[in-house]
């Protein structure tokens, strides 16, 4: 197994979640020895799983460590 250095993984998970996040949401990722922790806000629960999917996917990833919270817009009145 190669070892990805946290910084050149931190880059590509980033790339991936923010392709895959889209508008509306604001995830941020952090990596430690491996481990991708996503964590901030999606405006539907619908967005969790391709984020996941897409960091996981990221080459040199462990595991990803889910710390997302859904946060609907409010809609203005």
């Amino acid at each position: 197994m190669s070892k990805v250095p946290d910084k050149a993984l931190l880059q590509q998970v980033n790339q991936r979640v923010q392709r895959t996040a889209g508008y509306g949401s604001r995830v941020s990722v952090s990596v430690a020895r491996g481990d991708a922790t996503l964590a901030g806000s999606l405006e539907y629960e619908a967005q969790r799983r391709p984020i996941l999917r897409s960091a996981n996917a990221a080459a040199g990833v462990r595991r990803v460590i889910d710390q997302m919270r859904v946060e609907p817009k409010k809609k203005r009145t």
